[in-house]
């Protein structure tokens, strides 16, 4: 709302019978930015004055700019005044409520020297926007409706081009974290079924423990009802593990395919999710475990990070066709611009060198071990 708007809209607002706002009390020398909600009983209009506009600044200043001598006589003139956060304590007989009529919200009002008053509301928690979804700090395996952003962001405009349409997806959430037991003992669960998910490459799998059910990434060997073990015994010899069991580095033998690696303990699969993908354990060196992913490039990890046995499902996904155009509007690409061409044998090929190892260290077991 602009500044003469407001003063159109407030010279025909009136809280008593007898005073009215007028256009002349509105001065930016004289108002500081505060929010405030005036209520009237005659036209039950909330009226917001946003936070880009100016009120008094001390409470003698707000009065006169009401045109009331004193806070009371707004009472005893049958008024309702709303205040974004005024003592209630010094109103008897109005009905006062806070910002955005909720009378149980918490305000805090911050005083200064010069009888400024500054609002400051307390912030609503992050999880409070997946209430309506039910998912707060919950897991769930029920498939979750979500609207794709079309490779744009937050404020609308395209960040990644080439994307939108195609066919409406559902989120199924997946359960990265191969947690073992703390207590040394095997956690077991059995495979219930094999399912497609549309927002990722490989399969996945519904496992079940004791009293929960969790997806999870499915292997190529992996069917319906088999045992999973997940521990994190490490042991003198190295474990003979399965496909879709899960063991810290150190406890697995070298040269072992293994899938969703974590960069640290604790931290959930990072590397090896895609279809038909797996890193290869070469060595293991004062406590890091050397991986060589798919592209040659190396990583260094903890020894104390999980890792799940076997390679990802669906290892024929790079080799599908296409077929058609419509096909990529179905999986959400939009069409090039069409002045892509690959460039031919003329242009030589070029070799670059393997990047460097990427190192990831666990600091808190590198303080543990220093003290």
């Amino acid at each position: 709302m602009s500044l003469p708007n407001l003063c159109r809209s407030l010279t025909k607002l009136s809280i008593s019978n007898s005073t009215t706002f007028s256009a002349g009390l509105l001065c930016r020398a004289n108002f500081t930015r505060e929010t405030i909600l005036i209520t009237t009983p005659q036209r039950k209009l909330n009226t917001l004055l946003p936070s880009t506009h100016f009120i008094k600044s001390s409470k003698s200043d707000i009065n006169c700019f009401f045109g009331l001598t004193s806070i009371r006589q707004c009472s005893s003139s049958g008024s309702n005044v709303t205040s974004a956060g005024g003592d209630s304590s010094a109103i008897s007989g109005s009905n006062v409520t806070s910002a955005g009529g909720d009378s149980s919200a918490s305000l805090s009002w911050t005083t200064y020297g010069d009888g400024e008053f500054i609002y400051e509301p307390k912030k609503r928690p992050l999880s409070a926007k997946w209430r309506h979804r039910g998912l707060e700090n919950k897991y769930t395996i029920r498939p979750i409706g979500f609207v794709r952003t079309s490779g744009r962001n937050h404020l609308g405009k395209i960040t990644i081009t080439g994307r939108g349409g195609g066919h409406k997806r559902n989120f199924r959430i997946i359960d990265f974290h191969r947690t073992p037991p703390m207590d040394g003992s095997v956690k077991e669960e059995r495979v219930l079924k094999i399912l497609y998910d549309p927002n990722r490459s490989a399969r996945i799998a519904l496992v079940a423990g004791g009293t929960h059910k969790r997806y999870i990434l499915a292997t190529i060997n992996m069917k319906e009802g088999d045992i999973i073990k997940t521990s994190c015994q490490i042991g003198r010899m190295s474990v003979m593990a399965n496909e879709g069991d899960a063991y810290p580095l150190a406890a697995l033998p070298i040269n072992a395919q293994v899938h969703c690696v974590e960069t640290l303990p604790g931290s959930g699969g990072t590397y090896g999710r895609s279809a038909g993908t797996s890193l290869t354990l070469l060595r293991k060196v004062g406590g890091q475990a050397i991986l060589k992913m798919p592209s040659k490039r190396q990583i260094s990890v903890s020894d104390k990070c999980m890792a799940t046995v076997g390679r990802l499902s669906n290892e024929n996904h790079n080799q599908r066709v296409i077929g058609k155009a419509g096909r990529n509007r179905w999986l959400g690409w939009r069409p090039a611009s069409g002045w892509w061409q690959r460039k031919g044998g003329w242009a030589g090929r070029k070799i670059k060198p393997i990047p460097p190892m990427k190192i990831f260290i666990d600091t808190k077991a590198s303080n543990k071990s220093f003290t």
